[in-house]
Protein backbone atom coordinates (compact mmCIF):
# COMPACT_ATOMS: atom_id res chain seq x y z
CA UNK A 1 0.00 0.00 0.00
CA UNK A 2 1.30 3.45 -0.90
CA UNK A 3 0.00 6.26 1.32
CA UNK A 4 -1.71 8.68 -1.09
CA UNK A 5 -1.17 11.73 1.14
CA UNK A 6 1.98 12.99 -0.54
CA UNK A 7 2.60 15.58 2.19
CA UNK A 8 4.01 12.64 4.14
CA UNK A 9 6.81 12.51 1.63
CA UNK A 10 7.64 16.19 1.68
CA UNK A 11 10.47 16.28 4.18
CA UNK A 12 12.60 13.36 3.14
CA UNK A 13 16.31 12.81 2.87
CA UNK A 14 19.02 10.29 3.59
CA UNK A 15 19.29 8.87 7.09
CA UNK A 16 22.78 8.62 8.54
CA UNK A 17 23.60 7.52 12.07
CA UNK A 18 26.49 9.35 13.70
CA UNK A 19 28.17 7.16 16.33
CA UNK A 20 30.35 8.35 19.17
CA UNK A 21 33.34 6.28 20.27
CA UNK A 22 31.40 4.69 23.12
CA UNK A 23 28.72 3.46 20.68
CA UNK A 24 31.39 1.90 18.49
CA UNK A 25 32.96 0.19 21.50
CA UNK A 26 29.60 -1.33 22.47
CA UNK A 27 29.15 -2.70 18.94
CA UNK A 28 32.70 -4.07 18.90
CA UNK A 29 32.23 -5.80 22.27
CA UNK A 30 29.02 -7.44 21.02
CA UNK A 31 30.65 -8.80 17.86
CA UNK A 32 33.58 -10.10 19.90
CA UNK A 33 31.18 -11.80 22.33
CA UNK A 34 29.21 -13.44 19.49
CA UNK A 35 32.36 -14.84 17.93
CA UNK A 36 33.56 -15.87 21.40
CA UNK A 37 30.49 -18.04 21.93
CA UNK A 38 31.24 -19.88 18.71
CA UNK A 39 34.91 -20.25 19.71
CA UNK A 40 34.06 -21.70 23.13
CA UNK A 41 31.44 -24.12 21.77
CA UNK A 42 33.60 -25.36 18.90
CA UNK A 43 35.13 -28.06 21.15
CA UNK A 44 31.68 -29.60 21.68
CA UNK A 45 31.27 -30.25 17.97
CA UNK A 46 32.64 -33.71 17.22
CA UNK A 47 30.15 -34.87 14.59
CA UNK A 48 27.08 -34.02 12.55
CA UNK A 49 24.69 -34.72 15.44
CA UNK A 50 26.42 -32.05 17.53
CA UNK A 51 26.81 -29.60 14.63
CA UNK A 52 23.30 -29.93 13.18
CA UNK A 53 21.15 -31.13 16.12
CA UNK A 54 22.95 -29.89 19.30
CA UNK A 55 23.03 -33.55 20.39
CA UNK A 56 19.40 -33.20 21.58
CA UNK A 57 20.66 -32.12 25.00
CA UNK A 58 19.38 -28.58 25.66
CA UNK A 59 16.92 -27.64 28.46
CA UNK A 60 13.39 -26.41 27.66
CA UNK A 61 13.99 -22.76 28.59
CA UNK A 62 17.06 -22.50 26.34
CA UNK A 63 15.14 -24.13 23.48
CA UNK A 64 12.15 -21.83 24.08
CA UNK A 65 14.27 -18.68 23.88
CA UNK A 66 16.06 -20.13 20.85
CA UNK A 67 12.66 -21.04 19.38
CA UNK A 68 11.45 -17.46 19.61
CA UNK A 69 14.92 -16.00 19.00
CA UNK A 70 15.09 -17.75 15.62
CA UNK A 71 11.85 -15.94 14.77
CA UNK A 72 13.12 -12.67 16.25
CA UNK A 73 15.28 -11.76 13.31
CA UNK A 74 15.28 -8.77 11.02
CA UNK A 75 11.86 -9.79 9.74
CA UNK A 76 10.43 -9.51 13.24
CA UNK A 77 12.10 -6.35 14.51
CA UNK A 78 12.58 -4.31 11.34
CA UNK A 79 9.69 -5.85 9.41
CA UNK A 80 7.08 -5.57 12.17
CA UNK A 81 8.07 -1.98 12.92
CA UNK A 82 7.76 -1.24 9.20
CA UNK A 83 4.35 -2.94 9.14
CA UNK A 84 3.29 -1.00 12.25
CA UNK A 85 3.90 2.22 10.32
CA UNK A 86 2.36 0.91 7.11
CA UNK A 87 -0.66 -0.99 8.49
CA UNK A 88 -1.06 0.18 12.11
CA UNK A 89 -2.26 -2.02 14.98
CA UNK A 90 -3.56 -4.60 12.48
CA UNK A 91 0.03 -5.83 12.41
CA UNK A 92 -0.72 -7.39 15.82
CA UNK A 93 -2.60 -10.12 13.94
CA UNK A 94 0.79 -11.64 13.12
CA UNK A 95 1.05 -12.43 16.85
CA UNK A 96 -2.36 -12.87 18.47
CA UNK A 97 -3.95 -14.58 15.45
CA UNK A 98 -0.99 -15.56 13.29
CA UNK A 99 1.27 -17.12 15.95
CA UNK A 100 -0.14 -18.03 19.38
CA UNK A 101 -2.84 -20.56 18.28
CA UNK A 102 -0.41 -22.31 15.94
CA UNK A 103 2.34 -22.46 18.59
CA UNK A 104 -0.08 -24.14 21.01
CA UNK A 105 -1.10 -26.60 18.28
CA UNK A 106 2.56 -27.44 17.62
CA UNK A 107 3.14 -28.23 21.29
CA UNK A 108 0.07 -30.43 21.72
CA UNK A 109 -0.17 -32.24 18.38
CA UNK A 110 2.97 -31.83 16.27
CA UNK A 111 5.96 -32.24 18.59
CA UNK A 112 5.04 -35.83 19.59
CA UNK A 113 5.35 -36.75 15.90
CA UNK A 114 8.52 -34.80 15.20
CA UNK A 115 10.44 -35.66 18.36
CA UNK A 116 9.02 -39.15 18.78
CA UNK A 117 9.79 -40.25 15.22
CA UNK A 118 13.46 -39.25 15.71
CA UNK A 119 13.32 -37.51 12.34
CA UNK A 120 16.25 -35.14 11.99
CA UNK A 121 14.28 -32.67 9.87
CA UNK A 122 10.79 -31.91 8.59
CA UNK A 123 11.53 -33.35 5.12
CA UNK A 124 12.74 -36.56 6.77
CA UNK A 125 9.40 -36.80 8.58
CA UNK A 126 7.69 -36.51 5.18
CA UNK A 127 9.75 -39.43 3.96
CA UNK A 128 8.67 -41.56 6.91
CA UNK A 129 5.01 -40.61 6.49
CA UNK A 130 4.78 -40.57 2.68
CA UNK A 131 7.72 -41.38 0.40
CA UNK A 132 11.08 -40.24 -0.90
CA UNK A 133 9.84 -37.95 -3.68
CA UNK A 134 7.66 -35.95 -1.27
CA UNK A 135 10.63 -35.50 1.00
CA UNK A 136 12.86 -34.46 -1.90
CA UNK A 137 10.44 -31.84 -3.21
CA UNK A 138 9.99 -30.29 0.22
CA UNK A 139 13.73 -30.33 0.90
CA UNK A 140 14.38 -28.34 -2.27
CA UNK A 141 11.60 -25.79 -1.72
CA UNK A 142 12.48 -25.39 1.96
CA UNK A 143 16.15 -24.87 1.13
CA UNK A 144 15.10 -22.13 -1.28
CA UNK A 145 12.88 -20.54 1.36
CA UNK A 146 15.61 -20.45 4.02
CA UNK A 147 18.00 -18.83 1.54
CA UNK A 148 15.39 -16.17 0.73
CA UNK A 149 14.64 -15.56 4.41
CA UNK A 150 18.32 -15.35 5.28
CA UNK A 151 18.80 -12.97 2.38
CA UNK A 152 16.10 -10.68 3.80
CA UNK A 153 17.99 -10.51 7.10
CA UNK A 154 21.24 -9.92 5.26
CA UNK A 155 19.68 -7.09 3.26
CA UNK A 156 18.42 -5.47 6.47
CA UNK A 157 21.79 -5.79 8.22
CA UNK A 158 23.67 -4.46 5.20
CA UNK A 159 21.31 -1.51 5.03
CA UNK A 160 22.00 -0.73 8.69
CA UNK A 161 25.76 -1.07 8.26
CA UNK A 162 25.49 1.29 5.30
CA UNK A 163 23.76 3.86 7.53
CA UNK A 164 26.18 3.44 10.43
CA UNK A 165 29.47 3.14 8.60
CA UNK A 166 28.52 4.88 5.34
CA UNK A 167 30.16 2.02 3.47
CA UNK A 168 29.23 0.74 0.05
CA UNK A 169 26.02 -1.36 0.22
CA UNK A 170 27.66 -4.28 -1.63
CA UNK A 171 30.57 -4.32 0.83
CA UNK A 172 28.10 -4.33 3.72
CA UNK A 173 26.39 -7.42 2.24
CA UNK A 174 29.73 -9.25 2.29
CA UNK A 175 30.64 -8.14 5.83
CA UNK A 176 27.28 -9.20 7.28
CA UNK A 177 27.66 -12.63 5.70
CA UNK A 178 31.20 -13.16 6.98
CA UNK A 179 30.27 -12.36 10.60
CA UNK A 180 27.46 -14.95 10.73
CA UNK A 181 29.53 -17.48 8.78
CA UNK A 182 32.29 -17.32 11.38
CA UNK A 183 30.28 -18.24 14.48
CA UNK A 184 28.13 -20.89 12.77
CA UNK A 185 31.20 -22.61 11.32
CA UNK A 186 32.72 -22.83 14.79
CA UNK A 187 29.76 -23.83 16.94
CA UNK A 188 27.01 -25.10 14.63
CA UNK A 189 23.40 -25.19 15.85
CA UNK A 190 24.34 -24.89 19.54
CA UNK A 191 26.26 -21.70 18.83
CA UNK A 192 23.30 -20.33 16.87
CA UNK A 193 20.81 -21.17 19.66
CA UNK A 194 22.93 -19.69 22.47
CA UNK A 195 23.46 -16.55 20.40
CA UNK A 196 19.70 -16.40 19.83
CA UNK A 197 19.20 -16.45 23.61
CA UNK A 198 21.69 -13.58 23.98
CA UNK A 199 20.04 -11.72 21.14
CA UNK A 200 16.60 -12.17 22.69
CA UNK A 201 17.64 -10.29 25.84
CA UNK A 202 19.55 -7.68 23.85
CA UNK A 203 16.50 -6.93 21.72
CA UNK A 204 14.23 -6.62 24.76
CA UNK A 205 16.59 -4.33 26.69
CA UNK A 206 17.56 -2.40 23.58
CA UNK A 207 14.04 -1.61 22.35
CA UNK A 208 12.05 -1.24 25.55
CA UNK A 209 13.55 2.24 26.24
CA UNK A 210 12.74 3.22 22.65
CA UNK A 211 9.07 2.34 23.14
CA UNK A 212 8.87 4.11 26.51
CA UNK A 213 10.55 7.27 25.21
CA UNK A 214 8.38 7.28 22.10
CA UNK A 215 5.14 6.85 24.04
CA UNK A 216 6.10 9.59 26.47
CA UNK A 217 6.90 11.90 23.57
CA UNK A 218 3.50 11.43 21.87
CA UNK A 219 1.43 11.56 25.07
CA UNK A 220 0.94 7.88 25.81
CA UNK A 221 -1.46 5.53 24.04
CA UNK A 222 -4.27 8.10 23.95
CA UNK A 223 -1.93 10.72 22.54
CA UNK A 224 -0.69 8.28 19.92
CA UNK A 225 -4.25 7.46 18.85
CA UNK A 226 -4.98 11.17 18.40
CA UNK A 227 -1.82 11.72 16.34
CA UNK A 228 -2.59 8.73 14.10
CA UNK A 229 -6.01 10.10 13.13
CA UNK A 230 -4.59 12.42 10.43
CA UNK A 231 -2.50 9.51 9.09
CA UNK A 232 -5.61 7.35 8.65
CA UNK A 233 -7.73 10.17 7.27
CA UNK A 234 -5.01 11.21 4.84
CA UNK A 235 -4.85 7.66 3.53
CA UNK A 236 -8.61 7.64 2.92
CA UNK A 237 -9.71 5.53 5.91
CA UNK A 238 -11.70 6.11 9.07
CA UNK A 239 -9.71 8.27 11.48
CA UNK A 240 -9.26 5.35 13.94
CA UNK A 241 -8.25 2.74 11.33
CA UNK A 242 -4.61 2.69 12.53
CA UNK A 243 -5.58 1.81 16.11
CA UNK A 244 -8.20 -0.95 15.72
CA UNK A 245 -7.27 -4.50 14.80
CA UNK A 246 -10.67 -6.00 13.81
CA UNK A 247 -13.22 -3.18 13.62
CA UNK A 248 -12.57 -2.27 9.98
CA UNK A 249 -12.12 -5.74 8.48
CA UNK A 250 -15.69 -5.94 7.14
CA UNK A 251 -14.35 -4.63 3.82
CA UNK A 252 -10.88 -4.80 2.27
CA UNK A 253 -11.10 -1.14 1.29
CA UNK A 254 -11.80 0.01 4.88
CA UNK A 255 -8.43 -0.79 6.47
CA UNK A 256 -4.76 -0.07 5.66
CA UNK A 257 -3.86 -3.74 5.25
CA UNK A 258 -6.41 -4.06 2.46
CA UNK A 259 -7.84 -7.39 3.60
CA UNK A 260 -11.28 -8.45 4.84
CA UNK A 261 -11.87 -10.65 7.90
CA UNK A 262 -12.01 -13.92 5.92
CA UNK A 263 -8.75 -13.30 4.08
CA UNK A 264 -7.17 -12.34 7.40
CA UNK A 265 -8.50 -15.30 9.41
CA UNK A 266 -8.01 -17.89 6.68
CA UNK A 267 -4.92 -16.54 4.93
CA UNK A 268 -2.93 -15.46 8.00
CA UNK A 269 -4.66 -17.04 11.02
CA UNK A 270 -4.91 -20.52 9.50
CA UNK A 271 -2.81 -21.12 6.39
CA UNK A 272 0.28 -18.94 6.87
CA UNK A 273 0.30 -19.18 10.66
CA UNK A 274 -0.06 -22.94 10.99
CA UNK A 275 2.00 -23.43 7.84
CA UNK A 276 4.92 -21.57 9.38
CA UNK A 277 4.85 -22.71 13.00
CA UNK A 278 3.89 -26.32 12.26
CA UNK A 279 6.11 -27.09 9.27
CA UNK A 280 8.98 -24.60 9.16
CA UNK A 281 12.06 -26.53 10.21
CA UNK A 282 13.79 -23.30 11.24
CA UNK A 283 11.69 -23.10 14.42
CA UNK A 284 10.93 -26.82 14.79
CA UNK A 285 14.68 -27.50 14.86
CA UNK A 286 15.00 -25.52 18.12
CA UNK A 287 12.36 -27.62 19.88
CA UNK A 288 13.90 -30.84 18.54
CA UNK A 289 17.18 -29.90 20.23
CA UNK A 290 15.47 -30.34 23.63
CA UNK A 291 16.67 -33.02 26.04
CA UNK A 292 13.38 -34.99 26.16
CA UNK A 293 9.81 -35.11 24.84
CA UNK A 294 8.38 -33.03 27.71
CA UNK A 295 10.90 -30.24 27.15
CA UNK A 296 10.26 -30.35 23.41
CA UNK A 297 6.49 -29.96 23.91
CA UNK A 298 6.86 -27.14 26.44
CA UNK A 299 9.21 -25.21 24.18
CA UNK A 300 6.57 -23.63 21.84
CA UNK A 301 4.23 -22.75 24.75
CA UNK A 302 6.97 -21.11 26.80
CA UNK A 303 7.98 -19.19 23.67
CA UNK A 304 4.34 -18.07 23.16
CA UNK A 305 4.36 -16.02 26.37
CA UNK A 306 6.94 -13.39 25.32
CA UNK A 307 5.68 -13.67 21.74
CA UNK A 308 2.27 -12.45 22.92
CA UNK A 309 3.82 -9.28 24.36
CA UNK A 310 6.10 -8.43 21.44
CA UNK A 311 3.63 -6.13 19.60
CA UNK A 312 4.36 -3.56 22.31
CA UNK A 313 8.06 -3.88 21.56
CA UNK A 314 8.18 -4.02 17.75
CA UNK A 315 4.89 -2.63 16.37
CA UNK A 316 4.51 0.47 18.55
CA UNK A 317 7.79 2.05 17.30
CA UNK A 318 6.40 1.93 13.75
CA UNK A 319 3.10 3.49 14.77
CA UNK A 320 4.93 6.21 16.69
CA UNK A 321 7.22 6.84 13.71
CA UNK A 322 4.41 7.35 11.18
CA UNK A 323 2.60 9.62 13.66
CA UNK A 324 5.70 11.80 14.10
CA UNK A 325 6.35 11.85 10.36
CA UNK A 326 2.79 12.99 9.61
CA UNK A 327 3.16 15.93 11.99
CA UNK A 328 5.62 17.55 9.59
CA UNK A 329 8.33 18.02 12.22
CA UNK A 330 11.56 18.76 10.34
CA UNK A 331 13.58 16.96 13.02
CA UNK A 332 11.91 13.63 12.27
CA UNK A 333 11.11 12.17 8.89
CA UNK A 334 11.13 8.82 7.17
CA UNK A 335 13.02 8.69 3.87
CA UNK A 336 11.18 8.08 0.62
CA UNK A 337 11.43 4.97 -1.53
CA UNK A 338 9.84 5.34 -4.95
CA UNK A 339 6.42 6.94 -4.57
CA UNK A 340 6.06 5.71 -0.99
CA UNK A 341 8.09 5.69 2.22
CA UNK A 342 11.01 3.43 3.08
CA UNK A 343 9.28 1.72 5.99
CA UNK A 344 12.27 -0.56 6.57
CA UNK A 345 14.15 2.43 8.03
CA UNK A 346 11.60 3.06 10.80
CA UNK A 347 13.75 1.57 13.57
CA UNK A 348 17.08 3.20 12.59
CA UNK A 349 15.31 6.55 12.24
CA UNK A 350 13.67 6.15 15.67
CA UNK A 351 17.00 5.18 17.25
CA UNK A 352 18.66 8.23 15.75
CA UNK A 353 15.86 10.50 17.00
CA UNK A 354 15.48 9.23 20.58
CA UNK A 355 18.73 7.63 21.75
CA UNK A 356 21.68 9.65 23.04
CA UNK A 357 25.30 8.53 22.90
CA UNK A 358 25.77 5.17 24.60
CA UNK A 359 22.11 4.23 24.36
CA UNK A 360 22.40 4.50 20.57
CA UNK A 361 25.14 1.88 20.65
CA UNK A 362 22.94 -0.45 22.72
CA UNK A 363 19.97 0.07 20.39
CA UNK A 364 22.05 -0.59 17.28
CA UNK A 365 23.58 -3.65 18.91
CA UNK A 366 20.07 -4.99 19.58
CA UNK A 367 19.08 -4.31 15.98
CA UNK A 368 22.16 -6.03 14.58
CA UNK A 369 21.52 -8.93 16.94
CA UNK A 370 18.08 -9.40 15.40
CA UNK A 371 19.54 -9.47 11.89
CA UNK A 372 22.21 -12.01 12.72
CA UNK A 373 19.68 -14.11 14.61
CA UNK A 374 17.53 -14.34 11.50
CA UNK A 375 20.46 -15.13 9.23
CA UNK A 376 21.97 -17.75 11.55
CA UNK A 377 18.63 -19.46 12.15
CA UNK A 378 17.93 -19.87 8.46
CA UNK A 379 21.46 -20.94 7.58
CA UNK A 380 21.55 -23.65 10.28
CA UNK A 381 18.19 -24.98 9.05
CA UNK A 382 19.50 -24.90 5.46
CA UNK A 383 22.60 -26.84 6.58
CA UNK A 384 20.59 -29.63 8.16
CA UNK A 385 18.09 -30.05 5.33
CA UNK A 386 20.72 -29.94 2.60
CA UNK A 387 23.11 -32.33 4.37
CA UNK A 388 20.54 -34.91 5.47
CA UNK A 389 17.73 -34.60 2.93
CA UNK A 390 19.55 -33.74 -0.28
CA UNK A 391 23.23 -34.66 -0.07
CA UNK A 392 23.00 -37.84 2.05
CA UNK A 393 19.79 -38.97 0.35
CA UNK A 394 20.67 -38.38 -3.30
CA UNK A 395 24.39 -37.70 -3.70
CA UNK A 396 26.40 -39.84 -1.23
CA UNK A 397 24.46 -42.27 0.95
CA UNK A 398 27.34 -44.15 2.56
CA UNK A 399 29.70 -41.41 3.71
CA UNK A 400 31.31 -41.28 7.15
CA UNK A 401 30.13 -38.94 9.86
CA UNK A 402 33.32 -36.93 9.42
CA UNK A 403 32.55 -36.58 5.72
CA UNK A 404 29.03 -35.28 6.40
CA UNK A 405 30.37 -32.85 9.01
CA UNK A 406 32.67 -31.43 6.35
CA UNK A 407 29.79 -31.20 3.89
CA UNK A 408 27.63 -29.37 6.44
CA UNK A 409 30.40 -26.84 7.03
CA UNK A 410 30.76 -26.20 3.30
CA UNK A 411 26.99 -25.96 3.07
CA UNK A 412 27.18 -23.10 5.57
CA UNK A 413 29.46 -21.23 3.19
CA UNK A 414 27.18 -21.95 0.22
CA UNK A 415 24.07 -20.91 2.17
CA UNK A 416 25.64 -17.56 3.06
CA UNK A 417 26.71 -17.00 -0.56
CA UNK A 418 23.21 -17.75 -1.89
CA UNK A 419 21.71 -15.48 0.76
CA UNK A 420 23.76 -12.61 -0.62
CA UNK A 421 21.96 -12.99 -3.95
CA UNK A 422 18.56 -13.15 -2.21
CA UNK A 423 19.35 -9.89 -0.39
CA UNK A 424 19.08 -8.00 -3.68
CA UNK A 425 15.62 -9.48 -4.31
CA UNK A 426 14.42 -8.13 -0.95
CA UNK A 427 15.64 -4.65 -1.94
CA UNK A 428 12.71 -4.35 -4.39
CA UNK A 429 10.18 -4.04 -1.51
CA UNK A 430 9.61 -1.17 0.94
CA UNK A 431 8.68 -3.58 3.76
CA UNK A 432 10.64 -6.80 4.25
CA UNK A 433 7.63 -8.41 5.96
CA UNK A 434 5.75 -8.23 2.64
CA UNK A 435 8.37 -10.26 0.79
CA UNK A 436 8.75 -12.74 3.68
CA UNK A 437 5.03 -13.58 3.71
CA UNK A 438 5.16 -13.98 -0.08
CA UNK A 439 7.88 -16.62 0.29
CA UNK A 440 5.86 -18.41 2.99
CA UNK A 441 2.79 -18.41 0.74
CA UNK A 442 4.72 -20.37 -1.88
CA UNK A 443 6.35 -22.92 0.44
CA UNK A 444 4.58 -23.25 3.80
CA UNK A 445 0.96 -22.84 2.65
CA UNK A 446 0.74 -25.99 0.47
CA UNK A 447 2.99 -27.89 2.87
CA UNK A 448 0.56 -27.30 5.73
CA UNK A 449 -2.26 -28.89 3.71
CA UNK A 450 -0.05 -31.94 3.17
CA UNK A 451 0.77 -32.19 6.87
CA UNK A 452 -2.81 -31.72 7.95
CA UNK A 453 -4.06 -34.57 5.78
CA UNK A 454 -1.03 -36.77 6.45
CA UNK A 455 -1.31 -36.53 10.23
CA UNK A 456 -5.06 -36.85 10.59
CA UNK A 457 -6.10 -39.00 7.57
CA UNK A 458 -4.27 -42.30 7.27
CA UNK A 459 -5.67 -42.80 3.75
CA UNK A 460 -3.42 -40.04 2.36
CA UNK A 461 -0.93 -41.59 -0.08
CA UNK A 462 2.60 -40.64 -1.07
CA UNK A 463 1.63 -40.00 -4.71
CA UNK A 464 -1.15 -37.69 -3.52
CA UNK A 465 1.11 -35.78 -1.14
CA UNK A 466 3.70 -35.16 -3.85
CA UNK A 467 1.13 -34.18 -6.46
CA UNK A 468 -0.66 -31.88 -4.01
CA UNK A 469 2.58 -30.09 -3.09
CA UNK A 470 3.49 -29.51 -6.72
CA UNK A 471 0.00 -28.30 -7.67
CA UNK A 472 -0.22 -26.08 -4.56
CA UNK A 473 3.09 -24.42 -5.37
CA UNK A 474 2.01 -23.90 -8.99
CA UNK A 475 -1.29 -22.43 -7.78
CA UNK A 476 0.65 -19.89 -5.71
CA UNK A 477 2.77 -18.99 -8.73
CA UNK A 478 -0.26 -18.62 -11.02
CA UNK A 479 -2.17 -16.46 -8.53
CA UNK A 480 0.86 -14.25 -7.97
CA UNK A 481 1.40 -14.00 -11.70
CA UNK A 482 -2.21 -12.92 -12.32
CA UNK A 483 -2.47 -10.33 -9.54
CA UNK A 484 -0.82 -7.06 -8.58
CA UNK A 485 -0.84 -5.16 -5.24
CA UNK A 486 -1.54 -1.76 -6.71
CA UNK A 487 -2.58 0.26 -9.75
CA UNK A 488 -1.05 -1.35 -12.89
CA UNK A 489 -0.61 2.11 -14.42
CA UNK A 490 1.94 3.09 -11.75
CA UNK A 491 3.28 -0.28 -10.53
CA UNK A 492 5.57 -2.35 -12.71
CA UNK A 493 4.82 -6.04 -13.14
CA UNK A 494 7.45 -8.61 -12.20
CA UNK A 495 8.75 -9.23 -8.69
CA UNK A 496 5.51 -8.03 -7.09
CA UNK A 497 3.24 -10.00 -9.44
CA UNK A 498 1.37 -9.54 -12.70
CA UNK A 499 4.07 -11.29 -14.70
CA UNK A 500 1.45 -13.45 -16.49
CA UNK A 501 -1.32 -10.86 -16.72
CA UNK A 502 -3.14 -8.55 -14.34
CA UNK A 503 -6.50 -10.23 -13.71
CA UNK A 504 -6.98 -8.85 -10.19
CA UNK A 505 -5.65 -5.88 -8.22
CA UNK A 506 -5.22 -6.02 -4.42
CA UNK A 507 -5.07 -2.96 -2.16
CA UNK A 508 -1.72 -4.04 -0.63
CA UNK A 509 1.13 -6.53 -0.89
CA UNK A 510 -0.02 -8.22 2.31
CA UNK A 511 -3.56 -8.79 1.01
CA UNK A 512 -2.06 -10.37 -2.11
CA UNK A 513 0.12 -12.61 0.06
CA UNK A 514 -2.80 -13.82 2.18
CA UNK A 515 -4.84 -14.79 -0.86
CA UNK A 516 -1.85 -16.39 -2.58
CA UNK A 517 -1.53 -18.59 0.52
CA UNK A 518 -5.26 -19.42 0.49
CA UNK A 519 -5.14 -20.52 -3.16
CA UNK A 520 -1.98 -22.57 -2.61
CA UNK A 521 -3.39 -24.35 0.47
CA UNK A 522 -6.80 -25.00 -1.12
CA UNK A 523 -5.32 -26.40 -4.34
CA UNK A 524 -2.99 -28.72 -2.43
CA UNK A 525 -5.73 -29.84 -0.04
CA UNK A 526 -8.26 -30.71 -2.76
CA UNK A 527 -5.76 -32.36 -5.12
CA UNK A 528 -4.26 -34.45 -2.31
CA UNK A 529 -7.70 -35.80 -1.34
CA UNK A 530 -8.67 -36.58 -4.95
CA UNK A 531 -5.39 -38.33 -5.79
CA UNK A 532 -5.43 -40.24 -2.47
CA UNK A 533 -8.84 -41.68 -3.33
CA UNK A 534 -7.62 -42.56 -6.83
CA UNK A 535 -4.36 -44.26 -5.77
CA UNK A 536 -3.56 -47.32 -3.70
CA UNK A 537 -2.39 -46.92 -0.14
CA UNK A 538 1.01 -48.58 0.25
CA UNK A 539 1.95 -47.95 3.89
CA UNK A 540 0.17 -50.13 6.45
CA UNK A 541 -1.10 -49.07 9.86
CA UNK A 542 2.03 -50.57 11.41
CA UNK A 543 4.19 -48.41 9.12
CA UNK A 544 2.28 -45.31 10.22
CA UNK A 545 2.38 -45.80 13.98
CA UNK A 546 3.93 -42.72 15.54
CA UNK A 547 3.30 -40.77 12.31
CA UNK A 548 -0.52 -40.51 12.21
CA UNK A 549 -2.51 -39.11 15.13
CA UNK A 550 -5.09 -41.90 15.39
CA UNK A 551 -2.36 -44.57 15.32
CA UNK A 552 -0.07 -42.94 17.88
CA UNK A 553 -0.27 -43.71 21.62
CA UNK A 554 -1.37 -40.59 23.48
CA UNK A 555 1.07 -39.07 25.96
CA UNK A 556 -0.38 -39.13 29.46
CA UNK A 557 0.15 -35.96 31.46
CA UNK A 558 -1.93 -36.81 34.52
CA UNK A 559 -0.16 -36.31 37.80
CA UNK A 560 2.23 -33.65 36.49
CA UNK A 561 2.15 -29.97 37.45
CA UNK A 562 -0.22 -27.92 35.27
CA UNK A 563 2.44 -25.88 33.46
CA UNK A 564 4.13 -29.09 32.33
CA UNK A 565 0.87 -30.29 30.73
CA UNK A 566 0.77 -28.79 27.21
CA UNK A 567 -3.04 -28.93 26.85
CA UNK A 568 -3.68 -27.06 30.13
CA UNK A 569 -0.78 -24.63 29.86
CA UNK A 570 -1.59 -23.97 26.20
CA UNK A 571 -5.24 -23.22 26.97
CA UNK A 572 -4.24 -20.58 29.52
CA UNK A 573 -1.89 -18.87 27.05
CA UNK A 574 -4.52 -19.03 24.29
CA UNK A 575 -7.11 -17.40 26.57
CA UNK A 576 -4.69 -14.51 27.18
CA UNK A 577 -4.35 -14.00 23.41
CA UNK A 578 -8.15 -13.87 23.08
CA UNK A 579 -8.30 -11.17 25.75
CA UNK A 580 -5.72 -9.07 23.85
CA UNK A 581 -7.76 -9.36 20.64
CA UNK A 582 -10.83 -8.09 22.50
CA UNK A 583 -8.97 -5.20 24.14
CA UNK A 584 -7.68 -3.89 20.79
CA UNK A 585 -10.79 -4.74 18.79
Amino acid sequence: MNIPNLTLLAATGPVHLELAWVDKVILAVYFAFVLGIGWVLRRQVSGTKDYLESGRSLPAWICALGFIGANLGAQEVMGMAASGAKYGIMTSHFYWVGAIPAMIFVAIFMMPFYYGSKARSVPEYLKLRFDEKTRGFNAITFAGMTVMSSGISMYALAKLLNLVLDWNFHACIIISGVIVLAYILMGGLTSAIYNEVLQFFLIVFGFLPLVLLGLKNVGGWEGLKAKLMPVASGAGFDSSAWTHSWQFTGSASANPMGVEWFGLAMGLGFVLSFGYWCTDFLVIQRAMAAKDMGAARRTPILAAIPKMLFPALVILPGMIAIALHSMGDASFHLPAKGNSLDYDLVVPTMLQYYFPTGMLGIGLTALMASFMSGMAGNVTAFNTVFTYDIYQSYIKKDGSDRHYLGVSRWTTVIGIALSMGAAYFAAAFNNIMDVLQLVFAFVNAPLFATFLLGMFWRRTTGHAAFTGLVVGTLAAAIHHGLSLPGDPSVMATGVKGGWLSVAHVYPSEMAQNFWTAIWAWSACFVVTIVVSLATKRIKTDDDLRGLVYSLTPKIKDEGTVWWKRPAVFGTVVLACAVVLNILFW
